[in-house]
């Protein structure tokens, strides 16, 4: 886990302010490369005795997305995760298990992008395969 003043650090480096909250959100996300839905670090936030509210935490990591301090990754309508590793890749989406994994980007080659609409301009490509778990062979009675 990153020390808290390695947090606030780079909370300055990306223009957010520093509170106790953002820190402790920061500290969950950046512990290591990870996705985790906004539940999942409420879940890691309020484990021991921190009490940081719901709202905060989904405030904190739309600041954070719109900083680029992580990645939101809209996996489906119902799953957003949230990326602390930043740089291109692309991701692996188990629907059974609701896994999301890293796919390296040079793994992917994108040789055309279509026609942008009028006055756009190309942000990222977001690669995301969405995989099952192979169904076990059915018994034969």
């Amino acid at each position: 886990m990153m020390n808290k003043q390695s947090v606030i650090d780079l909370l300055q480096e990306h223009g957010v302010q520093s509170t106790q909250q953002r820190i402790e959100i920061a500290q969950i996300l950046f512990a290591k490369p990870q996705h985790l839905s906004a539940d999942q670090v409420l879940a890691k936030v309020n484990h021991k005795r921190n009490i940081v509210s719901k709202a905060t935490v989904y405030n904190s990591l739309g600041l954070f997305a719109r900083k680029g301090m992580i990645r939101e990754i809209i996996a489906d309508p119902n799953r957003v995760f949230y990326d602390s590793n930043t740089s291109e890749h692309h991701h692996f989406f188990n629907v059974d298990t609701g896994e999301l994994s890293d796919l390296p980007n040079e793994n992917i080659t994108v040789n055309e992008l279509p026609g942008l609409p009028e006055g756009t301009v190309a942000d990222s490509i977001d690669v995301i395969f969405k995989v099952r778990n192979k169904a076990e062979k059915p018994s034969v009675f």
